[in-house]
C-alpha cells in the first residue's frame, strides 16, 4: 500500500515536470512568430486616418528583444520580454530627435496590441500591428 502511494506521487511529479517542459518549449517557439516586419496602425480608432509606422523584430528570446521601432534606423533599447499567463508581453525604449518613446505590447491571434508614450511630446498612442513579412 505504501509503495502504491509513493508510485502515485512519483507519477504526478513526472506528469507535472513533462507538462512544464512542454509549456516552456511551446512559449519559446511562439516567440519566433514575432520575428519579421510589422505595420503599426497608429490610429486604429479612426478608420479614415492612414497613420502607419513600422517595427522590425530581428531577434527575440525569453528575456530580450532587438530590432527597430517606428522607422528604419531607430533602434530598440532595453527591450524586455515576459511570458506570463500564456501571453507574450514586450516593453522597449526607442527615440529620435524629438525625444524618448516608451512602448509596450502583447501578442494575440496574430496581431500586436500596444501603446507608445512619447515622453517629451506628451502623448500616448494606442496601436495595432499586423505582420507584413
Amino acid at each position: 500500500m505504501k509503495h502504491l502511494t509513493i508510485l502515485k506521487k512519483v507519477s504526478l511529479l513526472i506528469l507535472f515536470i513533462t507538462s512544464f517542459s512542454s509549456f516552456s518549449q511551446e512559449s519559446n517557439k511562439d516567440l519566433q512568430l514575432l520575428i519579421g516586419e510589422w505595420q503599426l496602425d497608429m490610429s486604429p480608432q479612426d478608420k479614415t486616418d492612414a497613420n502607419f509606422a513600422m517595427m522590425r523584430i530581428d531577434k527575440i528570446d525569453a528575456s530580450s528583444i532587438q530590432g527597430t521601432f517606428y522607422r528604419e534606423g531607430v533602434e530598440m533599447k532595453e527591450g524586455r520580454v515576459n511570458i506570463q499567463l500564456d501571453v507574450i508581453y514586450v516593453a522597449l525604449i526607442s527615440g529620435d530627435n524629438s525625444g524618448s518613446y516608451n512602448t509596450s505590447f502583447y501578442y494575440k491571434d496574430g496581431k500586436l496590441y500596444g501603446s507608445t508614450h512619447a515622453v517629451e511630446r506628451g502623448f500616448l498612442a494606442v496601436w495595432i500591428a499586423e505582420k507584413i513579412k
